[in-house]
């Protein structure tokens, strides 16, 4: 009997629509082929079926490496509309001692055709090292240099702080008087605020467990549905699934989704 091939992405049925942008970290990555990916799907295909099986993407590979346009522009036409990419600056942005001085850097990483999404662009998000210590001053003059728009398209900024001492009023201060916003995280190692502040709601959630099928207890899947419907009360919200057992990330993705949207009883855990 010959094989059944893999169904086209745009025969899939569209992700329960809900307020909340549900996510997980890239597509490429070989323990999601033949469970998130169906057996035999090419290679190429696995953005545009992700992209119809989830609301959002995060991309860590704009933290490593500078793509070119046209890659932007195949990204978008990929996609569905209404999805959305979120893409971590390059690291050469943020990994350095002094923040102040990295205007050029940050000027080519937003020049680099990231507009070139479109309506697909989301939050760009702002790594810090682990080892960077708080200075207001200095990331005061950092967030004066990120732009607030490029060739005309609204940027949302996010910070993404790693060391414990950015739990500081003074920090949240900068944060709000340059209109950027907070990550959230489920992750012991690093600072989170429990009320994100910022004109839109970010989630990072790394404390997934290898006991549960998507990583996560259904019952911390079901109050984090009800966080995350307490965020976005007015505010863009987006939740990304992004751990050290990514092979679950789509499946705790889609749980979420589906009690955010109430189109099924609970997935199990």
């Amino acid at each position: 009997m010959p094989k059944k091939s893999a169904p086209a992405a745009a025969d899939l049925p569209a992700p329960p629509q809900t307020p909340v942008r549900v996510g997980i970290g890239g597509w490429t990555f070989e323990p999601w082929r033949g469970s998130f990916y169906p057996p035999g799907l090419p290679h190429a295909q696995e953005l545009a079926h992700a992209s119809r099986r989830l609301t959002a993407i995060e991309v860590n590979g704009t933290f490593y490496s500078t793509f070119k346009p046209d890659t932007f522009r195949k990204w978008r036409a990929a996609t569905p509309e209404g999805f959305v990419f979120s893409l971590k600056a390059h690291r050469v942005t943020t990994h350095r001692r002094e923040l102040a001085k990295a205007g050029d850097a940050v000027q080519r990483f937003i020049g680099s055709g990231i507009a070139e999404l479109g309506d697909r662009l989301g939050p760009i998000v702002w790594q810090f090292m682990p080892t960077h210590a708080f200075d207001p001053a200095d990331f005061g003059a950092f967030l004066e240099l990120l732009p607030p728009k490029v060739d005309g398209l609204a940027l949302q900024h996010v910070m993404e702080v790693r060391h414990p001492s950015f739990i500081d009023p003074a920090y949240l201060a900068l944060a709000e008087r340059h209109g950027a916003a907070t990550v959230f995280t489920d992750s012991p190692k690093f600072p989170s605020f429990e009320t994100p502040q910022g004109p839109i709601v970010y989630a990072r959630l790394m404390d997934a467990q290898p006991r549960f099928v998507s990583g996560y207890a259904p019952a911390a899947l079901d109050a984090l549905a009800a966080q995350a419907r307490g965020w976005v009360a007015g505010r863009p919200t987006y939740v990304f699934f992004i751990n050290g057992h990514k092979e679950k990330a789509p499946a705790a993705a889609e749980a979420l989704l589906k009690r955010l949207a109430g189109t099924s009883a609970p997935a199990p855990g």
